[in-house]
């Protein structure tokens, strides 16, 4: 998955090295995925691999790495897990919603828009 702009210094300087240690060596080209990304496409380890297409889909299979604890700044093996994009995004899609409300409500606070209550996010 990109990395976003913002987020660039919390990686190492050898990241590429790492992620492609963990892709390529480790996980030898397959999704390490055994179910933690929630999806419930398959049971076991993952079947997609790097370049091909995509159990169930038929889209082309990016293997990037998924930190764990979605602490870019942990590069311990142990907290790394090679993972097709498609249970990439899967696995951290808690954390996407919950880094997208922190976006809106600073977008909120620096507008001057304060909530008198408490707003359910749409």
């Amino acid at each position: 998955m990109p990395i976003r702009p913002e987020n660039r210094t919390r990686y190492p300087k050898d990241w590429p090295a790492i992620s492609a240690a963990i892709r390529f060596d480790r996980a030898e080209s397959r999704c390490e995925c055994a179910g933690e990304c929630g999806r419930g496409t398959h049971e076991g380890r993952c079947p997609n691999r790097h370049g091909e297409s995509a159990y169930g889909t038929g889209s082309r299979v990016v293997l990037t790495v998924a930190h764990l604890d979605h602490t870019p700044e942990n590069c311990d093996p142990a907290n790394l897990a090679a993972m097709c994009n498609g249970c990439h995004l899967h696995y951290d899609r808690g954390h996407h919603a919950e880094t997208a409300r922190a976006t809106r409500e600073a977008a909120r606070r620096a507008a001057g828009i304060v909530p008198i209550f408490d707003l359910p996010d749409a």
